[in-house]
């Protein structure tokens, strides 16, 4: 064996070993990296495991956000439209109410009545009696203007006490009668329900009551039933 073969034959084993050792080496790399990739694996499912709840949580929070927003929407719309309709209804009476008819007074028991005979009256009975407490609100039965005011019956007779006769736009006329208290005056413009006087027991009287006519003329002797034409404008009495 030459010098140089002895030489090369020694190496062998050396570079055997030194190859065993890298491959071993790779085999603990490739071990420890497989570990260390299954624990990342392992870490990460168990970070999703613990993020899927919250983001669950999260959308249904506000995918009920969203179903309030509209439900709150809705009921704004629904509070709104009922509001615009009861506007438009208050609307709608208080325009029937001004060119409607109502009766004198509230509070009321029905005394003489139209066309009654009797040694009261020179003639039958002009109109119908309210029975009410002197100082009861008497009202305008319909819009209109004072044509008459004052005692003697604003003209009409001293048997009518303080009286007021009011011209209405359909060519009638009504009129109160004994009053306690005028308190409109002659030209002066009165509401649907306005209050004009209070009642009393003035001139050709008995005791408190409001006495009061329809009539198709200002002055007395051109009176009708009443309580029919007051009906038949759509109030009870």
């Amino acid at each position: 064996m030459s010098k140089f073969a002895a030489i090369r034959n020694s190496k062998k084993p050396a570079l055997h070993t030194r190859a065993a050792v890298v491959a071993a080496g790779l085999g603990v790399t490739a071990a420890l990296g497989a570990g260390i990739a299954n624990a990342a694996d392992s870490s990460l499912m168990n970070v999703a495991s613990g993020v899927a709840p919250a983001v669950t949580k999260q959308a249904d929070a506000q995918v009920k956000a969203v179903a309030d927003a509209k439900h709150a929407a809705a009921k704004a719309k629904q509070a709104a439209a009922k509001a615009k309709a009861k506007k438009a209804a208050a609307k709608k009476a208080a325009a029937k109410k001004a060119n409607g008819w109502v009766k004198p007074v509230d509070k009321y028991t029905l005394g003489s009545t139209f066309g009654l005979a009797g040694d009261h009256w020179s003639h039958n009975h002009s109109g119908q009696d309210f029975v009410v407490p002197t100082g009861t609100t008497v009202k305008s039965v319909h819009k209109g203007t004072v044509v008459k005011a004052g005692p003697y019956g604003g003209g009409d007779g001293p048997a009518y006490g303080n009286a007021i006769v009011v011209r209405h736009d359909n060519g009638t006329y009504s009129q109160y009668a004994h009053l306690s208290a005028i308190q409109v005056h002659v030209g002066q413009q009165v509401g649907t329900g306005q209050k004009i006087g209070l009642s009393g027991s003035t001139g050709n009287s008995t005791g408190p009551h409001l006495h009061f006519e329809i009539r198709t003329g200002p002055d007395y002797g051109t009176g009708i039933e009443p309580t029919g034409f007051l009906r038949a404008h759509g109030e009870s009495v």
